[in-house]
């Protein structure tokens, strides 16, 4: 197939803003793509050259992208910094300067998908001396090939900006709809997905071998399992009513990891299945040295510990571990210690299936004792008074809580439900809970906010059932100016003409911006709210946080890992019963 036919469904997706139209629109072109090539459409529609957890970017910034449109269409950088400055988008820049070009490039073989995706492919794998410029001969190569119309979508995608306003919910519906001719075949296609992290190659096998084929993807180390999640309660005597007697787990205020060992070989992964074992030099070792199996992938929760003093150090501070660079330096100053949670795989096993009173005593037969990776505390009772206590020495210590766990539950990969119930310390008077929120759009700010260009944001939650963002709060506090301003320099790198079609609000910013960073924010308490669109149907209104302030920096998380309109329905509802009570 065409990468102009790819090009065409692009262009009708980002004319509309009709989910179900979208759906329509995708599912519709799924059906002609052919099987070869279905694995390489989802990543474009993913924006994304390979899943996370393969470590392979494109690596191209706006000036290299520049010089590659430069040599593409005869112009000088001059005229495409100008044309660039007055569209305000590289693509339609790329566009209009190709345009002009078009009876050359009728000359020219157009190319597929395939042959468009292994350049892009080539390039992001392109690396070492001359590199830069081995990328920006490739890109600009594959250019004069092209429509101007297919050279608008390719420089988005180079720069990270299709903006195609679909996420993985529209694309898994739309896959089912082009098998099966509706959506009943969705939830096999997300569990596979849950267990590989990776939805070209679900599509691919799909495509290849049919729907009976899903149900052979097992865990497989190396590949990213997608992590289970936690429900919410607002007392120790409501989660003792809802499961019984359960494990109560100490519930770390760190990184989410999950480590992956084959033999020799150790890979970590993060909530989002980034690859991250090379800023994690510590624990790798450990890993080689601890886990007492050749294969296994365990889960559990970073966090920089100073032994001297037993005490956790703050999120604020584990977080700047998360680096690429001076990494052993700061791995010498701040150690992580990896609390260890899970179990889900060991030398030929799957232990997802097993209950989890089985997967923790077979993880506390596999973790050998040492320093760097330990056992995270647990409890097991039916007593709400014990469990009570427990949450209450756990707040001393100063981490978020605990996590009360089903004894005879399987882990669900991917899942939200009340197999983990978390209990944290909001929970105990006036809401102030944490709230993760997505950030789609800023307004420039008042006073002394003026010059900064920026004074607050407009933050959404995600809605699960959509598949789309709904504006919760203005967020005004909690950043120091030197970070109000690095916020709005990587905000104006996403920022769009009008609203994202994945967004929906009744408030417009000043900026839009695309969903994609995501900030935790405490907040005094959820009201009801005429003006935002969170739990918004018919009349009735919204929701929105009181008082917001942004704890910390951007979390290691996808939108559409932000807290969800569900969850703060929830929340709302706990936040009720404790004032009555």
């Amino acid at each position: 197939m065409l990468f102009l036919q790819l090009a065409e469904c692009f262009e009708k997706l980002e004319a509309t803003t009709k989910r179900l139209e979208m759906f329509n629109i995708l599912s519709d072109f799924f059906k002609k793509v052919e099987k070869d090539e279905i694995d390489k459409v989802i990543y474009f529609c993913e924006e994304q050259i390979m899943p996370p957890f393969k470590g392979i970017e494109i690596g191209m910034a706006e000036k290299m992208v520049e010089k590659a449109i430069s040599k593409a269409t005869g112009k000088s950088i001059k005229e495409v910094e100008e044309s660039y400055k007055k569209l305000g988008d590289l693509g339609l820049a790329s566009e209009q300067l190709l345009k002009k070009k078009q009876v050359t490039l009728i000359k020219l073989s157009p190319p597929s998908i395939k042959e468009v995706y292994e350049i892009l492919l080539k390039i992001a794998k392109t690396t070492g001396e001359g590199s830069v410029d081995k990328k920006i001969d490739l890109l600009a190569g594959l250019l004069t090939r092209v429509s101007a119309k297919e050279a608008k979508y390719i420089v988005r995608f180079v720069l990270g900006r299709l903006r195609l306003g679909i996420g993985d919910p529209t694309i898994m519906d739309s896959l089912s709809q082009a098998i099966v001719g509706d959506r009943s075949l969705r939830s096999e296609i997300e569990r596979a997905y849950n267990l590989c992290s990776d939805l070209g190659l679900v599509a691919k096998v799909l495509f290849e071998k049919g729907p009976k084929a899903l149900k052979q993807f097992k865990v497989q180390v190396g590949l990213p399992i997608r992590m289970a999640l936690a429900e919410r309660l607002a007392s120790a005597k409501e989660i003792i009513k809802k499961i019984g007697k359960c494990a109560a787990e100490t519930k770390y205020d760190g990184l989410r990891l999950a480590i992956h060992k084959d033999d020799g070989k150790v890979e970590i992964f993060s909530r989002n299945q980034e690859r991250m074992t090379h800023m994690f030099p510590e624990i790798v070792k450990a890993a080689k040295e601890q886990i007492k199996a050749n294969k296994a992938i365990i889960e559990g929760e970073a966090v920089a510990f100073n032994d001297e003093t037993n005490e956790f150090y703050p999120f604020q501070v584990t977080i700047t571990r998360k680096r690429k660079y001076e990494v052993a330096e700061r791995s010498k100053e701040f150690p992580l210690v990896l609390f260890a949670f899970d179990l889900l795989y060991k030398d030929g096993k799957d232990f997802t299936k097993e209950a989890y009173v089985k997967r923790r005593e077979e993880l506390e037969k596999t973790i050998k004792k040492g320093k760097t990776i330990r056992l995270a505390e647990k409890i097991v009772t039916d007593d709400p008074e014990e469990l009570e206590k427990f949450f209450e020495l756990n707040i001393e210590r100063g981490t978020e809580g605990i996590v009360a766990k089903r004894l005879d539950a399987p882990y669900q990969a991917g899942a939200r439900n009340f197999n983990w119930i978390k209990l944290k310390r909001s929970y105990k008077g006036e809401l102030q809970d944490t709230v993760d929120v997505v950030i789609v759009g800023y307004f420039k700010g008042k006073g002394l906010r003026a010059r900064l260009g920026i004074g607050a944001l407009l933050a959404c939650v995600y809605d699960d059932e959509e598949d789309t963002f709904k504006t919760i709060a203005k967020v005004g506090s909690g950043l120091s100016e030197e970070n109000w301003i690095k916020l709005r320099e990587l905000l104006d790198k996403t920022k769009v003409s009008k609203k994202p079609a994945r967004v929906d609000s009744l408030i417009k910013p000043d900026v839009w911006t695309e969903p994609k960073y995501v900030f935790t924010v405490m907040a005094d308490e959820i009201t009801h709210s005429p003006v935002h669109t969170a739990g918004r149907k018919g009349n009735k209104p919204g929701f929105a946080l009181r008082f917001p302030r942004i704890q910390g920096w951007i979390r290691d998380k996808k939108p559409e890992d932000a807290t969800t309109v569900k969850e703060i329905t929830e929340m709302f509802e706990m936040q009720k019963r404790v004032k009555e009570s």
